[in-house]
């Protein structure tokens, strides 16, 4: 099987639901700008080029519903002739996405695809509009269906994750992102447009757009007296909090991959390769361990060790399961999440996978890191991971 190598990168800014920038702007206008920017930013390349476009969503529905991934690429410009599709692995959607365009490529299916991410959880709630469960499934096996904040609630207690650890954990997430917002090192970021109703005097409203360059849920004033302050949200007696939990984000991320003599054709230089990808099953009522077993299974495949990995991008969903994953695994702090993660960025559910190979890739690129891998605990009792190798 052949490689399939990765020639761009990019998201959206993260924002916040219903409170953030994007607010009023509909997710099949994020997802046709990231597609359309991730194009027009590769030389040479036309969107008649692409043969496919893979896009993970965790909750298909409404204004994201419609098989946003064909609806979004025609908006966006691209040719009747370029087809589209949209999976969901839940908050592995996007690298899910990634990797099915990777192996398009890979088995020769297509020669150039795209893979990304999307998530309004402004338009699109949490769980969706209208949940329905099975009604004898649930019961016996409530497990299935229990809420995220409750499974990392269990997390923290069966495995010893204090609140402690929990507010330390993301009073330095909240602090990395904003030094690396600071010194402007998202790179990865292409600033987005965005919609605002506004009404004039004769109670008309109009709509304006305005330019977003920043993730807007990182808040530099955090203290850990501030965080230790905050009641918790899904136990009377829990350690979870809003300050210590991921932040409900809006957001799209876009990843061109290419087979080599496509490269060739263009005239481009590739940014990474992804070499492996893979998931496991846990638990669902702690599903936040996922990446435990994930990252180990991953490692296993490619033959190396944590040593040699020199960058980790591993989801924050919440405090309790990234302490736990990281403390049980080993891995030095230095080598995650440098510039943040999504109790500060926020967790744009179905977007994140992509979000996290873009911020990754931009990160192994700027310190000339090998090999880095992206993780992440997925609803339903999973983890994922994937293992990004830079090009020379």
């Amino acid at each position: 099987m052949r490689d399939a190598y990765i020639v761009q990168s990019i998201r959206t800014p993260g924002c916040k639901k219903s409170k953030g920038a994007f607010k009023d702007t509909r997710p099949e206008d994020l997802l046709s700008f990231i597609l359309k920017s991730a194009v027009e930013k590769t030389p040479n390349l036309e969107m008649k080029d692409v043969d496919d476009i893979m896009i993970g969503c965790a909750f298909p529905e409404a204004e994201q519903g419609l098989n946003i991934g064909r609806v979004a690429s025609q908006i966006a410009g691209f040719p009747v002739q370029v087809s589209g599709a949209t999976v969901n692995r839940f908050c592995a959607s996007g690298l899910e996405a990634i990797a099915q365009a990777s192996l398009r490529v890979m088995s020769g299916w297509s020669e150039v695809a795209i893979g990304g991410g999307l998530e309004s959880m402004t338009f699109v709630p949490m769980g969706g509009n209208l949940p329905r469960p099975h009604p004898e499934y649930s019961k016996q096996h409530a497990d299935l269906y229990v809420s995220m904040g409750i499974t990392a609630e269990i997390v923290a207690n069966r495995y010893n994750v204090s609140r402690e650890e929990q507010d330390e954990f993301a009073y330095h997430s909240q602090m990395k992102a904003t030094e690396a917002m600071n010194k402007k090192l998202f790179s990865e970021i292409v600033p987005t447009p965005a919609n605002k109703f506004v009404q004039n005097e004769e109670a008309i409203y109009r709509k304006d757009t305005f330019m977003v360059d920043d993730d807007d849920g990182i808040r530099p004033s955090t203290t850990l007296e501030g965080l230790a302050g905050l009641n918790p949200v899904f136990a009377q007696d829990g350690t979870v909090t809003a300050g210590n939990s991921s932040q409900t984000t809006d957001g799209a991320a876009a990843s061109i991959i290419m087979s080599a003599q496509k490269i060739e054709a263009f005239g481009l230089k590739p940014i990474a390769k992804l070499k492996y990808y893979t998931t496991v099953g846990c638990k669902a009522e702690e599903m936040g361990v996922g990446p435990r077993y994930a990252i180990p299974k991953l490692l296993d495949m490619a033959g190396l060790g944590l040593e040699d990995i020199g960058l980790f991008e591993i989801n924050e969903a919440f405090a309790s399961q990234a302490v736990y994953c990281i403390r049980e695994l080993g891995i030095d702090m230095d080598r995650v999440n440098i510039h943040g993660g999504a109790i500060a960025l926020g967790h744009p559910l179905g977007c994140t996978g992509a979000k996290l190979c873009a911020t990754l890739l931009a990160n192994m690129k700027e310190r000339g890191v090998q090999y880095g891998i992206e993780s992440m605990c997925v609803g339903g009792g999973m983890g994922a991971a994937a293992l990004f190798e830079l090009c020379d």
